[in-house]
C-alpha cells in the first residue's frame, strides 16, 4: 500500500539556499509580478469580475502554490482557461455560486491528491487536452471583438452563434479610435520580442506591459489634447479599489451544492490538468522532477483560500512559469516574491488601472487566445488516426457551441470508448488444426527441443491473443458459433499471451465451458499466467473444470488431452 506523503519543494529547497540564488530568485520573481499583473487584471474582467479580484487571486493563489507546491518553479494565479467557465457560472449563479464552486473545486483538487491521482490525470488523452484548449482559445477571442472594436451594443448573447450573430448586426457602431488602440496593442504585442532581442533589459518585460502602458499614454492624450472621448476605460465600467477585502465564508445551502457539482468538477481536473501540464514542461527545463499529488494538494488549498478573500479559481500558469525560468527561478522563493511584488502594486498602484483602455485589455487577450489555440498541434492531430480526429473535433465543437463541463465529459468519453475499441482489435483468437509450428513458438519451447507437436484427432486448440475482455469474449463467441457444428472431445485454450481478464470475459469463459461440458466436450486451459489464474480461482474455474485441466504448458495441456481422447 502506497503511503501518503506531502512534501513541499519549498522545504527541501531551503536546505541548501544561499545568497546568490535568492538574488537570482528576486529578480526573477519581480519580473514575473509585472508580467503576471496585466494577464490578472485582463482574466479578472473577462470573466466577468472586477479586475483588482483577479489581481487578488494571483496574489493569495500565487503565494499559496509556491509555499505548498510540489514544482520548484511553479507560478500559480488565474489563467484563460478558467475564462469561459468562471464566465458561465456568474452568469447562473452570480459571484456567491463560483466562491462556493471553487471551494468545492479545492476539496476535489485535495482528494485528488491524497488519493494519489497525480499520475492517473497526467494519461487525459492529448486530443482532449488540445481540443478543449483551442475550444477555450476560440471562445476567448470571441468575446474581446465588442471591446476590440468599440461596438455600442447593448448586450452579448452568451451562445456562440447568436454572439457572432450580434457582432455582424451591430458592427456598425464601431468605434475607429477604440479599433486602432485595440489593433496598436496587438500590434505592440507581437513585434515587442524583435524590438527587444538585442537590449537585455528591454528583453525582460513583457509586451503586454508595454502595450498597456503606450495604449494608456495615448488614450489620455487623446483625450486631454484631441477631444477623444469615445475609448472606454476601465475607470468607465469599474469601480476601481485598492482595499485587501476581508475573508468571508459564503452561505452554503445543499440545493446550491448539489446544482455547482458539475461545474465544480470541471474547475478541479481543469486545474490539475494546467497546473500538472505546466509542472511537466517545466521539468523538462531545469531537470527536475515534480511532486505530482503534492502540487494537487497545493492547488487545491490554492482554491480554497482564493474565494475567501473574494478571489477566482487558480491553477499553474504556463506562461508566468517559464518567464519565471528564464529569468533564473529555480525555487518557490521567486513565486513567493512574485505575489509579493503584486502586493505593492495592489496597495499603491491599483488606481491608476482605471485610465487602461478596454480595447487594450482586449488586444491583450487576443494574444493570449492565439498563443493558447495551439493551432500547430491542432493540424498535427488532424494527420493522426480517425480516432483522434474525432476525439478532438468533438471536445473542440463541445467547447465552443456548448461549454467545458460537456465537451470534457463527453470527449472522455469517446476516447474510453475508441480506446476499448481498439484494445479489441489488438485481441485476436485463432484456431489451430493440425500442428503447433515450433518457429513461431520459441518462447514456448527449450532450445534443442524444437520439434512439431501434433494436435491428436478429436481435440480442438484456441489460442487468445491479447487481454481477454468483453471485445475479445464478443470474438471467441463469435468463432465458437462458426464452428458449433463440429463436435471434438476436448478443447484446448491457450491462453499464455493474456495478460489479464475482466468480469465479461470470465462469464464468457463460464459459459464456453458449461456449454462445452453440456456437449460432452471437456475445457483444458493452457499456459495461464500467475495473474490471470489467481482470478480464474477466484472465479471457480478450478471446481468447475478441475485443477488437472488448467495447465502451465501446451506440452501438457496435449497430454492431458490425449488422455481425455
Amino acid at each position: 500500500m502506497t503511503t501518503f506523503a506531502f512534501k513541499p519543494k519549498l522545504l527541501s529547497t531551503l536546505r541548501h539556499y544561499n545568497k546568490q540564488q535568492f538574488t537570482t530568485d528576486l529578480l526573477a520573481g519581480i519580473i514575473v509580478g509585472i508580467v503576471a499583473l496585466p494577464l490578472a487584471i485582463a482574466f479578472g474582467i473577462a470573466s466577468g469580475v472586477t479586475p483588482e479580484k483577479g489581481i487578488i487571486t494571483a496574489i493569495v493563489a500565487g503565494l499559496i502554490i509556491s509555499l505548498l507546491g510540489g514544482s520548484k518553479v511553479q507560478i500559480g494565479g488565474p489563467t484563460g482557461a478558467f475564462i469561459i467557465i468562471i464566465y458561465g457560472i456568474i452568469q447562473q449563479y452570480g459571484f456567491e455560486g463560483l466562491t462556493i464552486a471553487t471551494l468545492m473545486a479545492g476539496v476535489f483538487l485535495i482528494l485528488f491528491g491524497v488519493l494519489h491521482l497525480g499520475t492517473i490525470i497526467k494519461y487525459i488523452p492529448y486530443p482532449i487536452v488540445v481540443g478543449f484548449t483551442s475550444g477555450i482559445a476560440l471562445t476567448i477571442f470571441t468575446t474581446q471583438i465588442k471591446d476590440l472594436f468599440g461596438l455600442t451594443m447593448e448586450s452579448v448573447p452568451s451562445d456562440f452563434i447568436e454572439k457572432w450573430g450580434a457582432y455582424i448586426g451591430d458592427f456598425g457602431t464601431i468605434d475607429w479610435w477604440s479599433t486602432a488602440v485595440g489593433i496598436g496593442s496587438v500590434a505592440v504585442i507581437a513585434t515587442w520580442p524583435m524590438v527587444a532581442k538585442y537590449n537585455n533589459l528591454l528583453k525582460k518585460l513583457p509586451g503586454s506591459l508595454i502595450a498597456i502602458i503606450v495604449m494608456t499614454v495615448a488614450a489620455l492624450l487623446l483625450k486631454q489634447y484631441a477631444g477623444v472621448m469615445s475609448i472606454e476605460t476601465i475607470g468607465d465600467r469599474f469601480s476601481i479599489s485598492n482595499q485587501l477585502p476581508d475573508a468571508e465564508m459564503p452561505a452554503l445551502s445543499w440545493d446550491v451544492i448539489k446544482g455547482l457539482v458539475s461545474p465544480a468538477i470541471t474547475i478541479a481536473i481543469l486545474g490539475a490538468i494546467e497546473s500538472l501540464l505546466s509542472a511537466t514542461v517545466a521539468d523538462g527545463v531545469i531537470g527536475d522532477r515534480h511532486d505530482s499529488n503534492t502540487e494537487l494538494i497545493a492547488q487545491g488549498v490554492a482554491n480554497l483560500a482564493s474565494p475567501i478573500f473574494g478571489g477566482i479559481p487558480a491553477t499553474g500558469a504556463i506562461a508566468r512559469t517559464m518567464t519565471n525560468i528564464n529569468n533564473g527561478g529555480r525555487t518557490p522563493v521567486a513565486g513567493i516574491v512574485h505575489a509579493a511584488v503584486l502586493l505593492l502594486i495592489f496597495l499603491f498602484l491599483m488606481p491608476l488601472a482605471q485610465y487602461i483602455p478596454m480595447a487594450c485589455l482586449a488586444g491583450v487577450l487576443v494574444i493570449v487566445s492565439y498563443n493558447m489555440s495551439g493551432w500547430r498541434s491542432f493540424a498535427s492531430i488532424m494527420k493522426n488516426p480517425k480516432s483522434d480526429v474525432i476525439v478532438l473535433s468533438v471536445t473542440f465543437l463541445l467547447t465552443v457551441i456548448f461549454d467545458l463541463t460537456i465537451a470534457i465529459e463527453v470527449g472522455l468519453i469517446c476516447a474510453c470508448l475508441l480506446f476499448m475499441r481498439r484494445m479489441a482489435e489488438t485481441t485476436d483468437v485463432k484456431v489451430i488444426s493440425d500442428e503447433i509450428d515450433p518457429e513461431e513458438e520459441q518462447s514456448d519451447f527449450q532450445m534443442g527441443n524444437l520439434e512439431h507437436l501434433t494436435i491428436p484427432e478429436g481435440v480442438e486448440v484456441y489460442e487468445i491473443n491479447g487481454p481477454y475482455f468483453f471485445g475479445a469474449g464478443n470474438k471467441f463467441e463469435e468463432i465458437m458459433a462458426s464452428l458449433r457444428g463440429q463436435r471434438p472431445k476436448v478443447r484446448i485454450i491457450r491462453m499464455r499471451k493474456v495478460p489479464f481478464v475482466d468480469s465479461t470475459g470470465i462469464h464468457n469463459l463460464t459459459n464456453l465451458c458449461t456449454m462445452s461440458q453440456n456437449d460432452g466436450i471437456q475445457v483444458v486451459l493452457s499456459g495461464v499466467n500467475p495473474t490471470v489464474q489467481a482470478v480464474l480461482h477466484k472465479a471457480g474455474f478450478d471446481k468447475m473444470l478441475g485443477e488437472e485441466n488448467i495447465c502451465s504448458h501446451i506440452n501438457i495441456a496435449l497430454e492431458r488431452a490425449k488422455e481425455l481422447v
